[in-house]
């Protein structure tokens, strides 16, 4: 027997080593596989952030499209699984601005080259680690090919998309009302708010002939519309367009009147008035009736001139004082306690200050309808069911996508602006120095890309659009899997996107799994101290062994409790499996010369056929689950037990039962190996059970398709 099997199963020692043995095959690489490799499976990776060090998340991840690569692999696909690192525009930024802050520094007292520069060393210092952790994982990735998304490939790929875009019409630059954060001096787009329910007061105010509610009685300075509903009973006495003169806070004013549908009768008086520039409803009652507003909160969250004597306060300190002077007008009703959802800053927690501000955005009605065709006709599968529901509901009432953002860090918008005429131009050339409108001169744009609006075209820019071979070949990819609270963020949008470059689906599935929480169900943070780090816990049962416990009992879509004792459990199995490994090859070291025992093969092909069609239907846990059994209850507490006796008695039968268990072993460790890569591939080497490859990795599969 080999001297290895008479020692216990050491991950620590074994799986760095495995791992290099993989990558110095070349076998990662499609164009390395042996034999003839037709037909192509390809996943493009989701870049994980390059800006720290993975989390279970990203364990999950990589475990499911490792799963995914080794099987077609084995199946014979020309396999290709993609790596790339994500720059991560604000999220790395907002994570420099912290080392900043502890350093003493801001980036608002840097000069922007030099903040772009001393983000890239720290982003691409952490990215090596970043991937190294992947390799950890066993990631089968082809690193020949890997990208990052500020590649002078990708960006170029982007800019194209940008520019097309704007020659079809489907961007523009408007003053718009936009999310703006006070603390990170940005606007973010409607998927980076975090909605809470917070509790203030809600105001009742006399406003001339009508009693107003508002939460926010800051922004009511010049105020001078008020707005009723067409059908509300009440005021059928008003006409749209009515004058109405009136005593309010910054004086007498002349207030319009105004119908709308939107308005809802049955808060408060049924009427309000609008602030147009710091409220989403009231800017787009605003937008249908050609209506006009001024800035009260500027981008410090400071009140502006228009405010008169509060002018420089914040919010919070201004409201109790303007709250006290609708007191001593005699315009404050009553207050009373109110509940109601505020938008907040996903990041930093705070509450984002609606702001009218020239922004680029992409018309997305257009975009939506060929992805929601996609979804609907079956082009695309969005595994588990519920979800094309979800995604439905949003592509249906998707709004325009502000794509700007006001931050150093990431792929700069290439486009000229007039700061005389305000007009805008896309120049991707870099060649236009005078406005066609006044002839003033033009200034490059300041602002960066969304990250999600280059990342929504990673399948295909990662590819090489138009024109590569792996483009080519590989494009549409196969399989999308990610997390399930990312369907807005980047999966719907690279189906938009990727249909309009291409004209092509980006991927035939889409596969979303949940959250990992800890094992008390609760969510991880670094605040509860309950974070599971991936390769720590690693370090302390094996890889395997986490791989495991990351898939069985997860099935798409879910939320999954993962605790180490779940993790324990299959540092067991892994160490179950080597006993196996160490009895079947102390008794058949090599191959067999002798007839195998059909019933319990075929026993064992119907166990294969079932984790086959398993995986074919992307029900990992179940596969998972199905040969773990087998191999544990079956194979040894059944089969192994039986044999003890009829293997200690040589003849026929032992000789039978020698060939048959080191026929199921070699299987077993095939089904497995996807799911457990390193120890299978250790046994795999210690066994010598092929004569035509020497690793598992590219061992064809048992159940042939």
């Amino acid at each position: 027997m080999d001297p290895k099997l008479e020692k216990p199963y050491n991950p620590t020692e074994t799986e760095k080593r495995t791992y290099d043995l993989w990558q110095e095959s070349g076998f990662f690489a499609p164009e390395n596989l042996p034999g003839e490799r037709t037909k192509p499976f390809t996943i493009i990776m989701p870049p994980p952030n390059a800006n720290g060090h993975l989390h279970a998340g990203h364990a999950l991840f990589v475990t499911l499209e490792d799963i995914m690569t080794r099987y077609k692999r084995m199946q014979g696909f020309k396999a290709l699984w993609l790596p790339g690192a994500d720059h991560a525009g604000f999220e790395t930024q907002v994570v420099y601005e912290k080392k900043l802050e502890k350093e003493g520094r801001s980036r608002f007292g840097m000069d922007r080259q030099e903040l772009y520069d001393e983000i890239m060393t720290f982003t691409l210092e952490n990215k090596k680690y970043m991937e190294a952790e992947l390799r950890a994982l066993g990631a089968s990735c082809d690193w020949s090919r890997q990208k990052f998304t500020l590649d002078p490939t990708i960006i170029e790929t982007v800019y194209g998309t940008f520019d097309q875009l704007y020659k079809d019409d489907l961007v523009y630059r408007g003053n718009r009302l936009v999310n703006w954060c006070t603390k990170h001096q940005t606007s973010l787009s409607d998927l980076e708010t975090t909605a809470e329910t917070r509790k203030d007061k809600l105001y009742y105010m006399q406003y001339g002939p009508f009693v107003i509610a508002t939460s926010r009685p800051e922004t009511k300075f010049g105020d001078k519309y008020v707005v009723m509903h067409p059908d509300d009973a009440r005021y059928t006495q008003y006409s749209e367009g009515d004058q109405i003169p009136l005593a309010w806070l910054d004086g007498q004013i002349t207030a319009t009147v105004i119908k709308d549908e939107a308005i809802d009768m049955e808060f408060g008086s049924g009427v309000m008035t609008i602030s147009p520039w710091h409220d989403a409803a009231d800017f787009e009652i605003a937008q249908r009736h050609g209506l006009t507003g001024v800035e009260i909160i500027d981008k410090n969250g400071r009140l502006t001139e228009v405010a008169g004597e509060f002018k420089g306060l914040k919010i919070d300190e201004a409201r109790g004082k303007i709250v006290e002077k609708l007191k001593e007008l005699g315009l404050l009703i009553k207050e009373e306690d109110y509940e109601h959802a505020v938008n907040t800053c996903y990041k930093c927690g705070r509450i984002l200050e609606p702001r009218v501000m020239p922004q680029w955005f992409v018309k997305m009605e257009p975009l939506a309808k060929p992805a929601l065709a996609a979804v609907q006709n079956g082009e695309i599968k969005i595994i588990p069911d519920f979800s094309e529901k979800i995604f439905t509901n949003w592509l249906t009432n998707i709004r325009d996508w502000n794509i700007s953002r006001q931050i150093a860090w990431g792929i700069p918008i290439p486009a000229k602006l007039c700061t005389k005429c305000d007009h805008a131009i896309v120049d991707i050339e870099n060649k236009i120095t005078a406005c066609e409108k006044c002839g003033s001169e033009m200034i490059a744009d300041p602002d960066t890309f969304d990250t999600w609006f280059s990342s929504g075209q990673w399948p295909f820019a990662t590819l090489g659009y138009p024109d590569s071979d792996d483009f080519k070949t590989f494009y549409p990819t196969d399989v999308m899997e990610t997390g399930s609270d990312i369907l807005f963020f980047w999966v719907a949008r690279m189906i938009m996107l990727g249909l309009y470059r291409t004209g092509q689906i980006p991927f035939h599935t889409v596969y979303l799994h949940g959250l990992i929480r800890d094992g008390k169900n609760l969510k991880m943070s670094k605040s509860k101290g309950n974070v599971i780090n991936p390769i720590e816990i690693a370090e302390k049962f094996g890889m395997d062994a986490l791989r495991m416990a990351l898939v069985v009992g997860n099935t798409a879509g879910t939320d999954m409790a993962l605790s180490e004792d779940k993790i324990k459990a299959y540092k067991h199995f892994a160490n179950k499996l080597w006993n196996i490994s160490r009895f079947i090859l102390s008794y058949a070291p090599e191959a067999v010369d002798a007839p195998s025992e059909e019933s319990i093969l075929k026993e064992f092909q119907e166990v294969s056929s079932e984790v086959t069609t398993e995986l074919d239907n992307y029900r990992f846990h179940l596969a998972s689950e199905k040969i773990y059994h087998y191999t544990w209850h079956r194979l040894a507490d059944e089969i192994i037990e039986e044999s003890k006796a009829i293997l200690n008695n040589p003849g026929d039968v032992a000789d039978s039962r020698r060939a048959t268990l080191r026929l199921i072993l070699a299987d077993t460790l095939k089904l497995l190996h996807p799911f457990m890569p390193f120890v299978t591939e250790e046994i795999w080497q210690i066994g010598k059970f092929s004569t035509t490859n020497s690793l598992l990795l590219i061992e064809p599969w048992p159940v042939k398709k």
